[in-house]
């Protein structure tokens, strides 16, 4: 039987890679993975943990379709981050709008430059030892 172990990667396709590297990497704070090969375009591989999100800058095969407003209602990358709240201040100070989870969970909802859907949740806060 065979048995996935794990998401190795996830794709995002973008139509201006120094756009999105400002996002990426001036915004989220991720750091580029020097060991992505030679490939017939541009892109930039970022690890977070176990898992590399892939930017390829390729056409769009769905440009032009009408996206929903709210992220959740849409393909889209969740990411657990230490702490939402920091998150949303970062957004509300670079004029990224986003939107929070209709469930009440302690996540949020934004697109990159390109429109890709990115979900942000709270990470576990760990117990305090002895508590």
């Amino acid at each position: 039987m065979i048995r996935i172990q794990q998401v190795h990667h996830v794709s995002l396709l973008v139509s201006d890679l120094a756009r999105a590297r400002v996002f990426y990497e001036g915004i989220l704070g991720l750091v580029a993975d020097t060991n992505r090969p030679a490939m017939s375009f541009d892109g930039v591989w970022y690890s977070c943990g176990p898992v590399q999100i892939h930017l390829l800058c390729l056409p769009d095969p769905a440009a032009g379709v009408v996206l929903p407003a709210h992220g959740g209602r849409d393909r889209h990358l969740a990411l657990l981050v230490n702490d939402i709240s920091a998150l949303a201040e970062v957004f509300r100070r670079d004029q990224i709008s986003f939107t929070t989870s209709s469930s009440g969970r302690a996540a949020l909802f934004c697109r990159d430059p390109d429109g890709n859907a990115l979900e942000f949740i709270q990470a576990a806060v760990p117990a305090e030892p002895g508590g």
